[in-house]
């Protein structure tokens, strides 16, 4: 299968944003379970154009069939017809221009924007770098790994309260000020 671009340049990686991704094949006929990162999980099809991230590599793909499957997501792209072909789109990362997604206000944020951004006490410690976002049902937690430069080695695990943890969020240097002490 050759996932060939139709039509559209693929756009620089900055103005794109990740919102799920493929997991696994699913049946025979080319469909793959997809993860959603939107919320409700089916508006992943709402927005578009998709472009796949596979190993690195964007390309332009169209959606050629679409639905829910139980309590996940089905697709299947155009020219991909087999479970072999399937296979090979596992892993992929799914991703849309920003443009396509609804404004925010400033004070909220979606999660892919946060990763990777540079954790910093008010002190001036830095702590690590965002490597995931989890739910928990009381509040968000974001998850702080060791990078270069960190105070240790430590991974950490800091509740999303903006205002009590979360001071501030800085999307132009990528960094996130938090009131949090490094020993704990």
């Amino acid at each position: 299968m050759s996932m060939a671009d139709i039509g559209q340049a693929v756009p620089e990686r900055e103005s794109l944003i990740q919102i799920g991704h493929v997991h696994t094949a699913y049946g025979i006929k080319g469909w793959v379970w997809v993860m959603s990162r939107t919320e409700p999980i089916a508006n992943i099809f709402e927005y578009g154009p998709w472009y796949l991230d596979r190993a690195g590599t964007l390309s332009t793909v169209e959606l050629a069939g679409k639905r829910a499957q139980g309590k996940g997501l089905v697709a299947q792209f155009a020219g991909c017809e087999d479970r072999n072909s399937a296979d090979l789109l596992v892993g992929a990362g799914i991703w849309v221009p920003k443009s396509a997604l609804p404004s925010l206000d400033e004070d909220e944020y979606y999660w892919s924007e946060l990763i990777d951004m540079r954790v910093i006490t008010e002190q001036g410690v830095l702590l690590g770098q965002v490597h995931a976002m989890m739910e928990t049902g009381a509040n968000d937690v974001i998850v702080v790994r060791a990078c270069e430069g960190s105070v240790d080695a430590e991974e950490r695990l800091l509740p999303w309260l903006p205002g009590r943890v979360i001071r501030f969020v800085d999307r132009v240097q990528k960094r996130i000020t938090v009131d949090w002490d490094p020993d704990f």
